[in-house]
């Protein structure tokens, strides 16, 4: 590029700035607050560190308060008027920096010392059909290690305050507190973008592409609303995704305060969360409570069952068992996730569930988590004694909000500026169920996922499941190596398209192949073409909370680790059973002849003959840093463990294989 500006001379320089730099300076003010024994006895770093913090302009008599540590994923620079100077990955992590003020204001006006420091985080919606998925999973575990490592390089922090939003950047912020459980921690979840008046919501506007291809709008639509979509400039996303079911769970485990999730980004309210909260991590750090009282496994197995009463993100199931080996404790199993949702119905009505299809902010101001607890208490489900980060255990906690001025004046509020009944948001157990609310997550076996895979059932469209409650369907399978080419042929509208029957099957695309990518492209396209609720999709990857449809993923073994999913070919007949009341499933591969279809056993003999498909093979644009997150999390237990790093099983890995190297070298 060349013109006005951007001349070679403009770009070096003509040395007129060194006229007013200096090369000297006055040091700060003052004495720093130390003494004989400090002097003698104290590390040289705790010294040093006192000196550093008047260097940076902290009154020299305050420099050794008790020091808090906020970490967040503050990403972008904003103008002191909110205008972008340089903008940010994505809305979820535009604004919190006013979080992160707060809270450092509300420390300092009470006697400590705030510290900040930032691990920003990247947006799935953004790297959506792209190379930047293959980043996304892989990002969480190695931000939670940079995390802890900010952490622990601030040796005398009292507490730690974890402020953060969207899909990646809140788990692996959940992770980083859990993995310092002997400290006090606080969340702080950074809250939900308000919907936009006349326009689509976030996930419906991921499909203009899909559509506009269809001719189902046209194009000044697609450019209207993809410009609209977003109500506030800061924020998670409008619907129960990944994100918003990070906040929810924040908030189940304890380690968030009550009401805190879902708050929307920008409002007075929400600055007011982050002040309190900041105010709780100090009760704790004077009452010695660390995060490991907090972090139990009866946490744990009340984050399920408000994760199964919420409907929320098939992607927790790899986020819940990361936080709890993270804090020490034996992570959920898959029957651990099915008892959740097997004891209660879904009692929430949001976005992208419906059947009213609420946003976010709606449930916040219906009540959010702690309204969906109160209806869980009444059926017996939650463990009450169960400490949170108010030093109070849950079922005080849930005491004061049945009777709060908090809870009545948000109800009225969503009454008055809505007209929406807060008891339609968020239901008790009779009305959720008379509303077909039931229970979300189905983990389908068969000789497709010999170990496992799961459906979000009530994602799926009602008008395909039969009375019984039960979702069949026995279809020609369409198979892909790579997301581009299965939105290419959902796109098509002639020779190679994808038609209503097919069933969708990506593999090739879990942990080894794109770092288990992300594929909401797929489910949202389907979602919006009038024949894709007739589409199933079955794929090792993973899917975007926002995902519908009859969409199974997580399949394992993925195709790239020996996964008979690897083995299909086009035309093959896939049988697909999804039962939403007794929650059972299977998906099975039952040969090529619909009037003389294989059973379960014979499809996988006939299975274990073929060879891997010629098309899968890991993606060659895969980063060097993603094969190896790939195989540390293999060497971990892979995805059902919850893509972890367990430094004990990868160091025997590595042991075992070192020895056999040696073994082979002398033979």
């Amino acid at each position: 590029m060349s013109g006005p500006g951007y001349g070679l001379d403009a770009i070096l320089g003509d040395g007129s700035a060194i006229a007013a730099t200096r090369t000297s300076g006055e040091g700060p003010r003052g004495h720093l607050p130390i003494d004989a024994r400090m002097l003698r006895e104290e590390p040289s770093g705790n010294l040093f560190g006192l000196t550093q913090n008047a260097g940076m302009g902290w009154r020299a008599a305050d420099v050794g308060r008790d020091p808090f540590l906020i970490v967040s994923t503050q990403g972008g620079l904003r103008a002191a008027d909110g205008r972008p100077v340089a903008l940010g990955m994505h809305t979820g992590h535009w604004e919190i920096d006013r979080l992160v003020q707060a809270a450092a204001e509300t420390f300092a006006a009470h006697g400590a010392l705030p510290f900040s420091v930032m691990c920003s985080d990247p947006c799935d919606g953004r790297t959506q059909g792209t190379t930047g998925m293959f980043d996304s999973l892989p990002y969480r575990n190695d931000a939670a290690v940079t995390m802890r490592r900010l952490i622990r390089s601030l040796p005398q922090r009292r507490g730690v305050l974890g402020i953060a939003t969207c899909d990646k950047g809140l788990p692996a912020t959940l992770l980083a507190l859990a993995g310092c459980a002997d400290l006090p921690g606080v969340a702080v979840p950074g809250g939900v973008t308000l919907p936009a008046r006349g326009a689509e919501d976030a996930g419906t506007v991921q499909t203009i592409g899909a559509r506009f291809a269809h001719g189902l709008i046209d194009l000044e639509h697609a450019a209207a609303m993809g410009c609209r979509a977003c109500g506030s400039p800061g924020g998670g996303c409008q619907f129960l995704g990944t994100a918003a079911t990070s906040q929810v769970i924040a908030e189940a485990l304890g380690m968030a305060l009550p009401h805190s999730a879902l708050m929307p980004s920008g409002e007075p309210v929400w600055t007011d969360m982050a002040r309190r909260s900041a105010l709780a991590l100090m009760r704790l750090a004077a009452d010695g409570i660390p995060l490991s009282a907090i972090l139990t496994r009866e946490a744990v197995a009340n984050a399920l069952v408000v994760h199964a009463a919420f409907g929320g993100s098939t992607n927790l199931l790899l986020h819940v068992p990361a936080i709890a080996h993270a804090a020490g404790l034996v992570p959920p199993t898959v029957e651990d996730w099915t008892r959740a949702n097997r004891a209660t119905p879904r009692l929430v009505d949001a976005l992208p569930n419906g059947p009213r299809h609420h946003p976010t902010v709606q449930v916040f101001m219906a009540g959010g988590v702690p309204e969906v607890m109160l209806h869980l208490r009444d059926m017996g489900l939650l463990h009450l004694d169960a400490l949170t980060v108010t030093g109070r255990p849950l079922g005080e906690n849930l005491d004061w909000w049945e009777r709060s001025a908090t809870r009545a004046a948000a109800r009225a509020r969503l009454r008055e500026l809505d007209g929406v009944d807060p008891g339609h948001v968020i239901m008790g157990a009779d009305a959720a169920r008379a509303a077909g609310m039931t229970s979300a997550l189905v983990f389908p076996i068969g000789n497709l996922a010999p170990e496992g895979s799961v459906i979000k059932a009530t994602s799926i469209d009602p008008s395909v499941v039969d009375a019984d409650d039960v979702y069949r369907h026995t279809g020609p399978a369409r198979v892909f190596a790579s997301e581009r080419d299965a939105i290419r042929a959902i796109k098509a509208r002639g020779e190679g398209a994808v038609r209503a029957g097919d069933v969708v099957v990506l593999a090739g695309c879990g942990p080894a192949g794109t770092g288990m990518e992300e594929t909401y492209q797929l489910t949202s396209a389907l979602k919006h073409l009038p024949w894709g609720k007739h589409v199933p999709v079955l794929t090792d990857a993973r899917f975007s909370g926002v995902s519908t449809g009859a969409c199974i993923g997580h399949v394992g073994p993925e195709a790239l680790a020996g996964g008979p999913i690897g083995r299909l070919r086009d035309g093959d007949l896939v049988r697909i059973e999804i039962d939403r009341s007794r929650l059972e499933g299977r998906i099975d591969f039952v040969g090529t002849d619909r009037a003389a279809p294989l059973d379960p056993r014979q499809g996988a003999a006939l299975l274990a003959d073929r060879e891997l498909h010629a098309a899968i093979a890991p993606h060659p644009r895969l980063p060097a840093d993603t094969r190896l997150w790939a195989a540390l999390q293999d060497a971990s237990g892979g995805t059902w463990a919850g893509c972890v790093y367990d430094t004990d099983a990868i160091i025997e890995a590595l042991r075992l294989g070192r020895a056999e190297l040696a073994r082979r070298k002398k033979a």
